[in-house]
């Protein structure tokens, strides 16, 4: 099927099977950050060993997405979907039946190998079958796909762990699993083409070690602070990899990691606005739950419940995006969700011991709305200027960058946080002292406490809202883009419609 008679009918029943595996892998891996505690308790593990089995497939998935435009190019999308499915259901087997730790982190990682693959690989598909005009829409079904797990996952698994083992998060999925491969295994064909690339080992280690040591030292550097070896000794390694890895790419005839693509300037534009983006979104995430239960005392069960309809709100209205997306372009979308964003974000640097509870649901419902316009319009036009050889590297690029930016954004906003936390604390402990008061009674120590720690998240808000700022001013320069008619990195003629 060549790809005009692709274009004019996209293979569906194969999409629908990539959309179901991408939703099962980032469902498993939403699911057991709530289980956590119980797995410590049951195999008698601190904290700092059992932050592997979030961080240890962190890791796997920033080793192997820079990767994968490689694997994209090389083999054929069944191949590498029946490849990952079947290593994520091994790794799902393992860890549901896991008789210790070590065997429970092997499951977690031989999960992360195949979940890794499937999302890249799904963009791509979705790159191939759909023409520009259409692309839109397509990847608003796909961040409903990839926004429903999220939605779902914490309360899904808070009420498993509640009355059931933690073991059943892994149970649960297994079946689906299977089903996904089996299904493939007899429906899936193939769409995308295949170059006869040979890796460059070189390549894939300096990628290996850059990405996984950037995202491990700034991972750890929200929990164990800057001054660790451990955190500015990786970054560091992190960084000069990289460094070596990008000049490489940039001789080789067949790169692992395509970076020439930035010379198209609306694919530039959309990974420095997706990067500030990324950086900024987690602070919703990290910070709201920090406001809610350490400052406010709100359980744990009422705070997933405050951030429930945002993530169904922010799912929901993905394939409504891509349908005005193709209808409007990108600009006024990302303008419109930035300015919400920014507004929204603004209002939780403001936040009170008094603020009230359904004040800060509607308002982070609303923060999620301007989301929902910004992350998938913003992508898919700068994908969309790509000629179809790059699709491979851009997904790739693109999701590498969402996880390091999600990183760096997490560090350096838990780092002003704590950091602002600590003046403040300082300054009301000397007014008390001056005031006379007596620091021996817990009850003013506590509220003191409260009070340091809500002007550190207020502090941390206001930065994130600069962010946001920032990148509705980046998004005033987007523009409608298309594919050139000549590929520009491979001097090839390509075919355009």
């Amino acid at each position: 099927m060549n790809i005009e008679e692709l274009h004019k009918k996209p293979p569906y029943g194969m999409i629908a099977i990539l959309f179901f595996g991408a939703f099962v892998a980032f469902l498993n891996n939403t699911l057991l950050n709530v289980a956590l505690p119980t797995i410590m308790e049951e195999f008698d593990v601190k904290p700092a060993i059992v932050q592997w089995l979030t961080n240890g497939y962190m890791l796997v998935n920033g080793i192997l997405i820079p990767a994968s435009a490689f694997f994209i190019q090389r083999f054929t999308n069944r191949n590498l979907f029946l490849t990952a499915t079947s290593l994520f259901t091994l790794g799902t087997a393992l860890a549901a039946f896991a008789p210790s730790f070590g065997v429970l982190i092997a499951g977690r990682m031989i999960q992360a190998s195949g979940a890794g693959m499937m999302m890249p690989l799904l963009m791509n598909v979705m790159l191939t079958a759909f023409p520009v005009e259409r692309r839109g829409t397509a990847m608003g079904m796909f961040g409903l796909v990839i926004m429903a797990a999220p939605a779902i996952g914490p309360t899904l698994s808070g009420w498993i762990v509640e009355h059931y083992s933690w073991r059943t998060l892994f149970e649960i999925i297994l079946p689906f699993s299977i089903i996904v491969l089996v299904v493939a295994f007899f429906k899936l064909k193939n769409i995308t083409p295949v170059r006869d690339i040979q890796v460059d080992v070189l390549s894939l280690i300096l990628s290996s070690i850059g990405f996984g040591s950037i995202l491990y030292g700034f991972s750890t550097a929200g929990d164990k602070g800057w001054a660790v070896p451990e955190v500015y000794g990786t970054i560091t390694i992190g960084v000069i990899s990289i460094v070596i890895f990008i000049f490489r790419q940039l001789y080789m005839k067949d790169p692992m990691l395509e970076f020439r693509i930035y010379k198209y300037p609306m694919f530039a534009l959309s990974s420095v606005i997706m990067v500030i983006v990324s950086g900024s979104m987690f602070s919703g995430m990290i910070l709201t739950p920090i406001y809610v239960q350490t400052v406010r005392g709100i359980s744990p069960f009422h705070a997933g419940i405050l951030m429930l309809p945002g993530a169904i709100l922010m799912s929901a209205m993905s394939p409504v995006t891509g349908r005005l997306f193709d209808k409007y372009g990108g600009r006024i979308l990302a303008a419109i969700g930035l300015a919400t964003m920014t507004v929204t974000t603004f209002l939780f640097s403001q936040l009170t011991m008094e603020t009230g509870y359904y004040y800060l649901m509607v308002l982070y419902t609303v923060r999620m709305l301007g989301m929902s316009l910004v992350m998938m319009p913003v992508m898919t036009n700068g994908l969309n200027q790509l000629p179809m050889s790059a699709n491979p590297h851009g997904t790739a690029m693109n999701n590498t960058l969402q996880q390091i930016a999600g990183a760096i954004g997490t560090a350096v906003l838990v780092t002003v946080m704590n950091n602002r936390m600590e003046t403040k604390g300082e300054e009301l402990a000397k007014s008390v002292a001056a005031a006379g008061e007596s620091l021996n009674n817990q009850e003013l120590v506590n509220a003191l406490e409260q009070q340091a720690a809500l002007s550190g998240i207020n502090f941390a808000f206001f930065i994130s809202a600069l962010l946001a700022a920032a990148a509705f001013f980046l998004a005033l320069f987007m523009k409608r883009s298309a594919p050139p008619q000549t590929d520009q990195l491979y001097g090839k003629q390509v075919q355009t419609k």
